[in-house]
C-alpha cells in the first residue's frame, strides 16, 4: 500500500513518513511472519489487511506436517495470490536430513507450492559442504535457498565472528537471505541475552565482520522491544523475522514512525532542526482535495 492509497493521505506529511519504506517485491527490509497454526478463516483477516507489509510466510518448525494437506495447499494459495513467499520451517528439514531425503523433501515443497527452502542447523550439526549442496538442492528444486545460522539450545550459541562468517559464506554459495537465529521466545539465543535484551557489543561485531553482506540478514525479532532496537539502529527497511501474523500491521507503524518507539526520535529531530516550532499555529484549516501546502 503506498500513501497515496490511505485513509489519510494528505493529511500532515504522513505521505513522505509512510514513503520512507520500500515496496515490494523488495531484496531488503522485508517482513517474515512466523506461523505456527493460524487457520484459514484467520489468515483471511491478516491477508486482508496486512498483507502489503508481508513478504515472508514461515510456516514454524514442523507444524506443515502435522495439518491436513488440503488445508496447507488453500493457505499456499492464498499466499501466492498475495505474491508472499512461503516456506517451511527449517527444522522440517532437518528431520528430514537426518532421514537422508533433503532432494525428496525439496521436491515435494516445490510440487506444495512453496517457493522457498529454509536451511538450518538449528539442533544438528552438517559439514560445510553438505550445507552447500543443500542449498543447490534447493535451487534445483526451483527453490529460493533462505539459510538460518545459529543454534536454539542457549548452552550452544555460536560466537559473532562465527556467525558473520557462515553468513558470508551462505550468501556466496547461492543464499537469498539468511536469517538469524532467535527462535519464538527471543532469549537467550543469537544477539539476544537470556532477558530477551539485545547484545550490542555482539550485534556490532557480526556487522563489522559482514559488511555490505548485512543488507542480506533477516533478523528474527519476536518482541516489540527488539524490532524497535532494530529499526531504530538499521532504519525503517531492515528486515525482520519471527512476526506474530496478528501484528504485521503494528511493526509496519513501527517502521513509519508511527508508534511512540520510533515517532519520538522522529518527533525531536524535527524540533531540533527547526522544521516543527511546538508554539506555532497552523495556518488555517487544510483543503482535502489539494493536500497540504
Amino acid at each position: 500500500m503506498s500513501a497515496t492509497d490511505s485513509a489519510w493521505r494528505g493529511v500532515w506529511s504522513l505521505d513522505a513518513i509512510v514513503d520512507r519504506r520500500l515496496r515490494r517485491p523488495r531484496p531488503v527490509g522485508v517482513t517474515m511472519v512466523i506461523d505456527t497454526g493460524v487457520g484459514l478463516a484467520a489468515m483471511r483477516d491478516i491477508l486482508d489487511i496486512s498483507a502489503a507489509h508481508i513478504d515472508h510466510w514461515k510456516f514454524g518448525f514442523g507444524t506443515t506436517a502435522l495439518m491436513p494437506r488440503a488445508c496447507l495447499e488453500a493457505k499456499l494459495d492464498m499466499l501466492r495470490a498475495h505474491d508472499i513467499l512461503a516456506y517451511p520451517g527449517g527444522t522440517l528439514l532437518e528431520a528430514a536430513v537426518v532421514q537422508e531425503h533433503c532432494r525428496v523433501f525439496m521436491t515435494r515443497a516445490a510440487a506444495l507450492g512453496f517457493g522457498a527452502a529454509e536451511i538450518s542447523e538449528g539442533t544438528i550439526s552438517l559439514p560445510g559442504e553438505r550445507r552447500r549442496r543443500m542449498i543447490d538442492c534447493a535451487r534445483n528444486a526451483g527453490l529460493q535457498p533462505i539459510t538460518e545460522v545459529g543454534r536454539k539450545d542457549p548452552s550452544r550459541q555460536p560466537e559473532a565472528g562465527e556467525l558473520a562468517a557462515q553468513i558470508i559464506q551462505d550468501l556466496e554459495w547461492g543464499a537469498g537471505w539468511v536469517i538469524v537465529e532467535g527462535r519464538e521466545s527471543g532469549c537467550g539465543v543469537g544477539i539476544y541475552d537470556e532477558g530477551g535484551e539485545i547484545r550490542g557489543p555482539f550485534l556490532d561485531e557480526i556487522m563489522r565482520r559482514v559488511g555490505d553482506a548485512g543488507a542480506r540478514i533477516i533478523w528474527e525479532a519476536p518482541l516489540r522491544a527488539q524490532q524497535a532496537y532494530l529499526v531504530c539502529r538499521f532504519g525503517a527497511n531492515v528486515s525482520l523475522g519471527n512476526i506474530p501474523p496478528e501484528e504485521c500491521l503494528a511493526l509496519e507503524a513501527l517502521r513509519c514512525g508511527l508508534r511512540y518507539e520510533t515517532f519520538d526520535a522522529v518527533a525531536r529531530r524535527s524540533k531540533e532542526a527547526g522544521l516543527w516550532d511546538p508554539s506555532r499555529i497552523e495556518n488555517g484549516p487544510l483543503d482535502e482535495t489539494r493536500g497540504p501546502e
